[in-house]
């Protein structure tokens, strides 16, 4: 598919765009010039929205921002499940030049209230399922709100024009929060240019995402990941966007699957492996997808294989985050290779430092640093957390990684994550994937835990496919395993088993709480 007018890039994947730009117009007014008005962008279990009707709908949401009194450059806080009116809302706020910010709806009230107050937002749309949190929340940190059916109430009523409002492609577009995995969340601010970034160098040039696909994505439109599978991807190609407000469970998803046939499914690995064990009581119909992807945690090359063995289709790994909005590192259906994230997407470049911020010998681990032009411009509020995560356009992943001698970069956790055993540097993420190579092991997580002479050691935290307590026998087939199969020293010296692990929204374990 072609790029739309005055969008291109250069010999080095760097962007050109106009000087004067609304992002909207490229991803939703597009279309209609193409003639592509009754094309479906969205379909759910209760209606499919065409590309026409969604531009419709689209004008008719930033005129009712407007209407109430946002102002260019407001912002616009949007707790909403992943259904039509998040289309509605963030892209109608995007085209009047209001700043949408659609933080985790997983979030309890005190979450919702520090929010609302660090945004400045003036105005509050939410879900009528989500009352129960968000109500308090406004008792706690005042602001206007209205519910996503008083909002749809509001747009059948407005005008169906509206013009866009240009600005720079370096200007503020849109946030997100971070997940807040160790700590409070940050508002990472993306601008203008982003999204057509990460969806043509990853989303078309890296996966191959084009008019005829059909995009599901288990992963939720609120985080960045979920946001360019679910909804920046399809729009970008012209392709059709398949919406599920059900949380995610091998049930619904495989339900979903069939009845809507996508050809590209975007899962995080803690959904694989429980889809791989509903896999075993009986088959599904996942024939209509090309393509898997993965992200949010490092996929063990366990479920890669069994993944394969089971459903004929391989699963693409790879790494992104809120601040860089997309995956920038992955793997490719011509060029994969189990347990490790791939290669860096074409446009982004990567480094990996020691503590001292010089480059690691070949081979060894270090901190990530990426550099690409989807990255957001700053943290909201936040000046010192900027200076120190984006430095001459580079962004400080927080993770650690190595590059093997193939050039695959390989997850070794998050940096506070990794243990220091025996005085060597150890990867949680390599133990765990070891642990799940175990027939009755779901999902593991590694902290270091202090023995009885207060030294360092792996301590395992298993989720097992039947549930329950392992038992002696289980915990010492488990130690055998990591034994065999990984330097001594790495072996996990206690085993703890859990009826689930703590995790972010966006699948990542959080192992903090696990040490606490």
């Amino acid at each position: 598919m072609a790029l739309p007018p005055g969008i291109s890039f250069d010999s080095d994947l760097r962007v050109t765009l106009p000087d004067r730009f609304n992002v909207a117009v490229p991803f939703i007014d597009r279309h209609i010039a193409e003639g592509c008005g009754a094309k479906p962008a969205i379909r759910t279990a209760q209606e499919t929205v065409t590309y026409g009707e969604l531009a419709e709908r689209v004008n008719r949401a930033g005129n009712v921002l407007l209407a109430a009194g946002l102002q260019p450059g407001d912002r616009l806080l949007m707790v909403v499940k992943d259904c039509p009116a998040f289309f509605y809302l963030f892209w109608g706020a995007i085209k009047a030049g209001i700043v949408p910010i659609p933080p985790n709806t997983l979030l309890r009230a005190p979450d919702y209230a520090y929010m609302f107050a660090d945004s400045g937002c003036r105005l509050v749309v939410y879900s009528s399922e989500f009352a129960g949190e968000i109500e308090p929340a406004l008792v706690q940190a005042p602001v206007e709100a209205l519910t996503v059916d008083a909002f749809l109430a509001e747009m059948a009523k407005a005008s169906a024009a509206l013009d866009a409002r240009l600005a720079s492609p370096g200007d503020d577009c849109f946030w997100l929060y971070s997940s807040g995995s160790t700590g409070r969340p940050k508002g990472a601010v993306h601008r203008q240019r982003d999204m057509v970034v990460s969806s043509e160098l990853y989303g078309v040039r890296v996966l191959g995402v084009k008019d005829g696909d059909v995009s599901f994505s288990a992963a939720k439109l609120f985080f960045a990941y979920g946001l360019g599978n679910g909804m920046t991807f399809p729009l970008w190609t012209g392709s059709t966007a398949v919406l599920d407000d059900r949380r995610p469970t091998p049930d619904t998803t495989f339900e979903t699957i069939e009845r809507f046939r996508p050809t590209l499914y975007y899962g995080v690995p803690a959904l694989y492996a429980a889809q791989l064990a509903a896999l075993e009581k009986g088959g599904r119909d996942l024939s209509s997808v090309r393509a898997c992807v993965s992200a949010g945690e490092a996929l063990p090359a366990e479920i890669f294989r069994r993944w394969k063995e089971r459903t004929g289709t391989i699963i693409l790994d790879g790494i992104g985050s809120t601040e860089a909005l997309h995956i920038f590192i992955g793997n490719r259906l011509d060029d994969h290779k189990p347990g490790t994230s791939g290669r860096p997407v074409p446009g982004y470049d990567v480094r990996i430092l020691d503590e001292a911020g010089k480059p690691v010998p070949a081979g060894g681990s270090g901190r990530l640093w990426i550099r690409g032009e989807s990255t957001a411009g700053y943290y909201w509020n936040k000046p010192e957390k900027t200076a120190e995560t984006m430095v001459d356009g580079w962004l400080d992943t927080g993770d650690t990684y190595r590059q093997d001698d193939e050039g695959y970069l390989i997850y070794d956790g998050r940096s506070d994550d990794m243990l220091k055993v025996g005085g060597i540097w150890c990867s949680p993420v390599e133990i765990e994937g070891c642990l799940i190579g175990h027939g009755a092991v779901l999902e593991a997580a590694i902290v270091g835990h202090p023995d009885e002479h207060a030294l360092i050691k792996p301590k395992a935290f298993v989720v097992l496919k039947q549930g329950g307590d392992g038992g002696p026998a289980l915990t010492e087939e488990l130690m055998t395993l990591c034994r065999k199969t990984l330097a001594p020293y790495k072996y996990p010296r206690w085993v703890e088993y859990v009826a689930e692990l703590p995790k972010t929204a966006t699948g990542k374990i959080q192992r903090f709480k696990l040490r606490a």
